[in-house]
């Protein structure tokens, strides 16, 4: 009983998710009550929060450990009701000790939270641990909150006071306290690159919040606090490198915004800082004008000149930026004119002078513009009129970086500087529509005037369902006895792939097979996608009977007369349980189901910036510079695409631009492409067949990164051409993941990769690739539409539409992959032969005692199993890869390929090569099937002899092996099976001196079975 009253009951509230909004405002002020024993507790409350994260400890006595599995945990969710002084019911939880761990042993639990009546309207679930601990420092801990001390533990950390008020002030703001202590862990900051000696965490350093445009909490960016990041080094590389310098990634060490001291760079801490001169036109009045003509204004700086669209004198209104970069700045004056479109002179003038021009210090708002009097060309101020400026020095983090036209590219002409902007897109929320057509009633055959043989031939009556471009059909009804012909009967489930807004409508027509591509349509239906239900569950769908309309009607009838109203039984829903894939699930980038309300909170931050490209191959000549690139970059993760400017002429172009991702799942790859802007020339711009070209993609998997470690890498841009692997330039990027909570990632390692519908009801593998396809069109149709449109062309490189084609390089390349997978086994199986042929006589012997050991000793087989996996696992720490992965040559068989091959992979389908080349493809692909078919059937000899064992196909045998299992049973009866094992050992590990070099009589006997190849024609 003494130790007994020693252990204590610890109860950790980890978090809950999706509560039930109670407060009226569509949110809950959310605390956990724990009751045990007569004995009370409650966590703090977390103010307008619907997934509140608690991470507390509450300790409770405990009587008697002997009879704990007999007692049971009340959890209960209130929400603090302040205006009140009460509160509300959100759920509960009863918890067994039965399930009760003990410590070291604990585990997170997601339970649902149960109704406490019948009227109780309850949601959502949590995450609890419960275990026995015996350290006192546990409860003081805990009691330290309770008694006004100086922290609360959260994450396994004292958090302070003030840090704790800054959680409870913001709705939806966490400032994980761990952050910068596990980085300082890891390795060396920003700081320790520049000083020798480290630098410590000032106390006025705060991360600032990362804002995205998809709702959810907030997690801040580890941003450019010098102490809370590390840069990854180069160290040695393990087994990522291709053997060619060429193809290999390397380091970079780019003077990033985090690197210095500058606390206006903080927002954009992952790229290079490039100071830029903003001028903004406003608009102009007064103007002095003969007639009705419009008006431009002109700004110049040096040999730069940008000129505004042409407006009308009434209605002089600009307001357009222009960004001149700073590096390319040959004058110490900025001039504005104001001019008739059209012509040379100028109706006013005004000049300002840079070094009176204000820098703009984030996160200031921008500069009013002002208005300034003009001049002539005499230096009169009394007629020229007013124009309204702005002017300022500022980086490519202000705001209107993006929408500004750029001196760079001071040669595109008017209709491609849209084209050459950055901008960030959306995917379309896509839902999987499920049509179960059933069966129809009444049908009418023909029309007016049919046939008199349609009278004696039976209909082929089949159903036709279309959403947008997407068309399937069921199968031809067959004949039953108990059905009529006009009364068909299909039952089968279709699968489409919608987007929101639901513009779309879903068209189902009933039609007969007159003859081979002659179909008769008896009937249709017009449903629009938003009278379907939807549903985010396996719940059936009401099924309903739809009229159909036929078209045999005379078109003098009055509509509101039926003549005749034949039927079809549907049932339709819009199914939000599933993702929807657009990607292979190798390098998917997003695992959410469609419906928002089951969807988790997120653990982390994906921050990538995009800094720039070098030697970046010609894609196009121009005339008078020979080869150039108008290079720009696409990013895809999750819903979100961002898509950079457009450099100019430039085999090196410079983006720093930095992007943030909200990560749900860590185990997901972001994809990151560059291609060639070929709506810059106006010559091929005016043309509708234009389309970008690509020059090289990377994907980088998030579960390779470290948390909050900064990568800077120069990845090889690699494209196959039919001439074989090229390298088209470098990609400069500084990637960092970070993670907001470590519990809720690793949870993640545990839980099924797509949502639950994918396994409650699953699709089938051709099923799932028809509707990649679909969502794929479907993406690439919306993007298109946007502006600056994103091409067809851009949307399915970057989703790999083309991955399913056939390729001798890929079957080759997964060949080996499966080979080097299985290479462990023969690894191992030849360990095994050398210690039995005693090479070794000391690793032998040794074998044989431990064998003998495990066999005396059986419990020590599982233990040592996971032991000696784990002491791999810290051995192989020292190997690990310090490198994020990149595309691999020699893995990928980009290297070795043949001509031939590479030109089947580029081939077209169906093929476009002449009879003689697919004649020869085709006995290529015959002697390697031939191959395939002789190794499946060794293996189903293999199969068959085991077979034969008691089929009595061979009577000999089969007695021999009868006998043989009779007499096996009364010796192992007799013969403990531990000595059996142990003498079985022995004579397997027996020296090479007494052994014989023919088969054992086991081998021989089993290949003596017969087997079906001689059945066989």
């Amino acid at each position: 009983m003494n130790n007994s009253s020693k252990e204590k009951l610890v109860v950790e509230v980890v978090a809950a998710h999706n509560l039930m909004p109670k407060d009226g405002e569509g949110s809950s002020s959310p605390f956990v009550e724990v009751e045990f024993e007569n004995q009370r507790q409650k966590t703090q409350v977390k103010y307008r929060e619907l997934n509140p994260v608690w991470n507390e400890k509450l300790v409770f006595h405990v009587k008697d450990v002997a009879d704990l599995p007999y007692r049971t945990i009340e959890v209960n969710v209130f929400n603090e009701r302040r205006s009140s002084n009460s509160r509300n019911f959100l759920g509960k939880v009863r918890v067994s000790g039965s399930s009760i761990a003990k410590e070291g042993e604990e585990m997170a639990q997601l339970y649902m939270l149960d109704k406490r009546s019948l009227f109780s309207h309850v949601r959502g679930e949590i995450s609890l641990k419960l275990y026995l601990s015996t350290k006192e420092e546990v409860k003081q801990a805990i009691n330290s909150d309770g008694s006004g001390g100086a922290g609360v533990v959260v994450s396994g950390r004292a958090v302070s006071k003030k840090n704790r008020k800054m959680q409870q002030q913001g709705e939806n703001l966490m400032v994980p306290q761990q952050m910068g202590q596990e980085s300082n862990k890891m390795g060396l900051g920003f700081q320790n690159l520049t000083h020798p000696k480290p630098v410590g965490p000032s106390p006025g350093d705060i991360k600032p919040v990362v804002i995205t445009t998809i709702p959810g909490p907030v997690i801040p960016a580890a941003a450019g606090v010098a102490h809370s990041v590390g840069i990854s080094h180069g160290r040695g590389i393990g087994g990522y490198s291709t053997g060619l310098n060429e193809f290999a990634l390397k380091e970079t060490s780019p003077h990033l915004g985090g690197l210095n001291n500058d606390k206006t760079s903080s927002i954009y801490d992952l790229v290079e800082q490039m100071q830029y001169l903003y001028v903004r036109v406003v608009r102009a009045r007064e103007i002095s004008l003969f007639g009705s003509g419009e008006l431009v204004a002109e700004v110049k700086l040096g040999n730069y000149k940008g000129i505004t669209n042409r407006v009308s004198l009434s209605n002089a209104d600009w307001d357009q930026i222009f960004a001149f970069s700073k590096d390319c700045i040959q004058s110490s004056t900025v001039e504005i004119f104001v001019k008739e479109s059209g012509k040379d002179e100028y109706l006013g003038r005004v000049s300002f002078d840079l070094s009176e021009v204000p820098k703009r210090v984030q996160p200031d708002s921008q500069l009013a513009p002002q208005w300034y009097r003009m001049e002539d060309k005499k230096g009169d101020m009394a007629k020229c009129g007013e124009v309204m400026v702005s002017m300022w020095f500022g980086t490519q983090a202000d705001e209107a970086f993006s929408e500004a036209w750029h001196s760079k590219a001071a040669n595109v002409h008017f209709d491609g500087l849209n084209s050459i902007k950055s901008k960030v897109y959306l995917s379309p929320k896509l839902w999987y529509l499920r049509v179960s057509v059933m069966e129809a009633q009444d049908i009418i055959l023909g029309g007016k005037g049919a046939p008199m043989n349609n009278m004696v031939r039976y209909p082929e009556l089949f159903a036709k369902v279309q959403v947008g471009s997407q068309v399937l059909r069921t199968r031809v009804a067959s004949p039953m006895t108990n059905r009529s012909f006009s009364n068909p009967f299909w039952n089968e489930d279709l699968m489409f792939v919608a987007a929101e807004p639901f513009e779309d409508y879903l068209l189902i027509s009933v039609e007969d097979r007159l003859a081979l591509n002659r179909d008769e349509v008896v009937g249709r239906l017009i449903l629009p996608m938003t009278n379907i239900e939807r549903r985010i569950d396996d719940k059936p769908v009401m099924s309903r009977w739809f009229n159909l309309d036929t078209q045999f009607s005379s078109p003098n009838e009055s509509k509101a007369v039926v003549r005749f109203a034949s039927r079809i039984h549907l049932r339709a829903s819009l199914e939000g349980g599933y993702h929807v894939l657009d990607q292979a699930t190798m390098y998917i980038s997003d695992v959410r189901p469609t419906a928002k309300q089951l969807w988790k909170p997120h653990i982390g931050v994906l921050e990538v910036g995009l800094l720039g490209a070098t030697n970046i191959m010609p894609m196009k000549i121009k005339e008078g510079k020979g080869g150039s690139t108008d290079a720009y970059c696409v990013a895809k993760y999750g819903q979100k695409w961002v898509r950079t400017r457009t450099v100019v002429d430039s085999l090196a172009p410079k983006w720093n631009e930095q992007y943030n991702w909200e990560v749900y799942d860590p185990c997901t790859v972001i994809t990151i492409g560059v291609f060639d802007n070929s709506h810059i020339d106006k010559n091929t711009a005016s043309g509708g067949g234009n389309r970008d070209t690509r020059i090289g993609k990377v994907r980088i998997r998030l579960s390779s990164l470290e948390s909050d470690r900064v990568y800077t890498h120069a990845y090889p841009l690699l494209m196959l051409h039919p001439s074989g692997v090229k390298k088209m330039g470098e990609l400069n990027l500084a990637v960092r993941f970070s993670c907001a909570n470590m519990f809720n990632m690793l949870h993640t390692y545990t839980m099924p990769l797509l949502p639950k519908m994918h396994y409650v009801q699953p699709l089938s593998v051709n099923q799932l690739d028809s509707l990649r396809c679909q969502a794929m069109s479907v993406i690439a149709s919306r993007l298109s539409r946007a502006e600056p449109p994103l091409g067809r062309e851009v949307v399915e490189y970057m989703l790999d539409h083309d991955s399913h084609m056939w390729s001798m390089r890929k079957s080759k390349a997964n060949f080996f992959r499966l080979t080097n997978v299985l290479a462990w086994f023969v690894v191992m199986s030849r360990f095994l032969e050398s210690l039995r042929n005693w090479h070794k006589p000391v690793y032998s012997t040794l074998c044989l005692i431990v064998f003998i050991i495990l066999v005396l000793v059986p419990e020590l087989i599982i233990p040592c199993m996971f032991f000696t996996l784990a002491t791999l696992g810290i051995w192989q720490y020292k190997s690990r890869p310090c490198y994020p992965p990149h595309m691999d040559t020699r893995l990928s068989f980009a290297e070795t390929i043949l001509p031939d091959e590479l030109d089947e992979e580029f081939d077209s389908f169906p093929t476009s090569r002449s009879a003689e080349i697919v004649r020869m493809r085709y006995d290529r692909l015959r002697s390697v099937a031939g191959r395939i078919q002789t190794v499946v059937g060794d293996m189903a000899t293999q199969g068959e002899r085991f077979q034969a064992l008691l089929s009595w196909r061979d009577p000999r045998a089969t007695f021999l092996f009868v006998m043989l299992c009779f007499m096996a049973a009364f010796g192992f009866y007799l013969v403990p099976i531990r000595w059996v094992v142990a003498l079985w050992g022995v004579y397997y590990l027996r020296p090479p001196r007494f052994r014989n070099k023919l088969p054992s009589s086991a081998v021989s006997f089993f290949k003596r079975l017969p087997t079906n190849a001689d059945t066989m024609l």
